[in-house]
């Protein structure tokens, strides 16, 4: 029987997330990242659950296959949240945007996404 060897660190402090990693990093555009992550993350699902190529969904979302491979291997930074959320709609998915004051719990409002 192997043995392992437990080695004693002093434990870090850990510290909770804010739920947006790019805000816990300091970037300056954290929401409009993390937006840009939840959109690319659902037409990632949504393309892998129509179980399409990348050239068949660069055929159907009038895109070239590279702005698809990018997109698949969430190199988002040439699109912004506008075309992200048109490129659901060929791919048979109502986008709805919802305005709403925020709750007095929360000291910020903030942008979700939310689907898929």
């Amino acid at each position: 029987m192997a043995r392992t060897k437990v080695s004693r660190h002093k434990s870090a402090a850990v510290t909770r997330g804010s739920g947006n990693v790019f805000a816990d990093l300091g970037f300056p555009d954290a929401d409009e990242r993390q937006t840009k992550l939840r959109l690319a993350y659902a037409l990632n699902a949504i393309m892998d659950a129509q179980r399409l190529t990348q050239a068949a969904a660069a055929a159907k979302l009038g895109l070239n296959q590279p702005k698809v491979s990018a997109l698949r291997n969430y190199r988002i930074e040439g699109f912004s949240v506008e075309r992200l959320m048109t490129l659901l709609t060929p791919l048979d998915q109502d986008v709805e945007i919802v305005i709403r004051a925020k709750p007095r719990s929360r000291a910020a409002a903030r942008i979700s996404v939310v689907g898929v």
